[in-house]
C-alpha cells in the first residue's frame, strides 16, 4: 500500500536530485528517506530510482507515480483541511502565490480581512507570474493562484478547464509616456501613434501580448528594455527612454514620478481571476480566501 508521507519523499528525491537534499529540504534524515524509499519500491513492486553516482534518476515508474503524486497529495490535503474544519477546529493553512501588481493591491487587504475574520488561519504568500503560478497550483506546490490572461488569445479557452476560476476584475492597460512627450496628456492615443517609439516591456506573457497588439495594429515594437519589476518601467518611462503600456493594478501599485498615463485604442485588457483545484475549493480555509479576494477587487 502505497503510503502520503512516501509520496512526499518521492517528490522531495526527485525535485532535488539526491537522499541528503531531500532530507535537508524534509528536515529529517538521509537514512529516513532511504528507508521510506525502499519500503515505496517494496509497495510498489519496482524500482523507482536509479542510483549513478550522487544522483538519482527516476524509472519510468517512478515518473508516472511522481505526476500522479501531486493530485494524490492535493485530494489528501484537501480531505484533511475539510475533516478539521468539520470537527471544529478553526484551523487552517492556505498557501497563496500571486502576480506581483496583484499582491500589492489585492492581496493585502484579503489577507487582512482573513486574519481578522480567521485568526486561526495561516496564509503564506510567494509571487510568480502565470503560467507558472498555474503549475504551482497544479503541482501542489500551492493551494490558491491569483493570475492574469489576455482577451482574445487562442489559448484562452481551455487554459483552466481543470481549475475553478473565480473571476476578480477586468485590468485595463493604460499607456506611460514621459511627462515632456508630445503625446502626454492627450485623452486618448491610438497604439500606432506610438509605432516609431522606442518601448520597456514587462513580463513574459505581458511582452508576447504587447507584440501580439501592435503587429495587430500594423507595427512591431522596438523594445529595448524589458523587465518583470513595474517601478523599474516607470523608472525608465520617467528618464524619457521609452514608452510603456501597464495594467492600471500595476501603476496603482507604484509611484508614477515623471510619467503621464494615457488611455490607449484598441482597448487592451486582462482577466483577474483567483484560481483553485477542485477538491481544494471545498477546504473552508481557501473558499474564504478566495471570497477574501474577490471582496478586495470589488471595493
Amino acid at each position: 500500500m502505497i503510503e502520503a508521507r512516501h509520496l512526499r519523499v518521492l517528490r522531495a528525491v526527485a525535485g532535488t536530485g539526491s537522499f541528503s537534499a531531500a532530507a535537508r529540504e524534509l528536515g529529517c534524515t538521509q537514512p529516513a528517506v532511504s528507508q521510506q524509499m525502499k519500503a515505496l519500491e517494496q509497495s510498489a513492486g519496482t524500482p523507482l530510482l536509479i542510483r549513478t553516482g550522487r544522483e538519482m534518476r527516476l524509472t519510468q515508474a517512478g515518473e508516472a507515480l511522481v505526476r500522479h503524486a501531486a493530485g494524490i497529495l492535493a485530494g489528501l490535503t484537501a480531505a484533511e483541511e475539510e475533516v478539521a474544519a468539520i470537527a471544529g477546529l478553526r484551523a487552517g493553512r492556505v498557501r497563496l502565490v500571486s502576480f506581483p501588481s496583484g499582491s500589492s493591491t489585492l492581496v493585502p487587504t484579503a489577507l487582512a480581512a482573513m486574519r481578522a475574520e480567521h485568526p486561526g488561519t495561516r496564509i503564506s504568500l510567494v509571487e510568480a507570474e502565470p503560467p507558472r503560478s498555474v503549475e504551482m497550483l497544479r503541482e501542489g506546490d500551492c493551494d490558491a493562484a491569483l493570475a492574469f490572461r489576455y482577451g482574445g488569445a487562442s489559448h484562452s479557452a481551455a487554459e483552466w478547464d481543470d481549475l475553478v476560476v473565480r473571476p476578480l476584475l477586468t485590468d485595463r492597460l493604460v499607456g506611460l509616456v514621459p511627462e515632456g512627450h508630445r503625446l502626454a496628456g492627450a485623452e486618448r492615443v491610438g497604439m500606432a501613434e506610438l509605432a516609431d517609439e522606442p518601448w520597456i516591456a514587462g513580463c513574459p506573457r505581458c511582452r508576447r501580448h504587447l507584440v501580439e497588439v501592435c503587429e495587430g495594429v500594423g507595427f512591431t515594437p522596438r523594445i529595448d528594455f524589458a523587465t518583470d519589476d513595474y517601478p523599474a518601467v516607470v523608472g525608465l518611462v520617467g528618464a524619457g527612454l521609452g514608452v510603456a503600456v501597464l495594467p492600471e493594478l500595476a501603476v496603482e501599485s507604484v509611484r508614477a514620478k515623471g510619467v503621464s498615463a494615457v488611455a490607449v485604442e484598441p482597448a487592451v485588457e486582462r482577466e483577474v481571476v483567483a484560481l483553485t483545484l477542485p477538491d481544494l475549493a471545498r477546504v473552508p480555509a481557501v473558499a474564504a480566501t478566495l471570497a477574501e479576494l474577490e471582496r478586495a477587487a470589488a471595493r
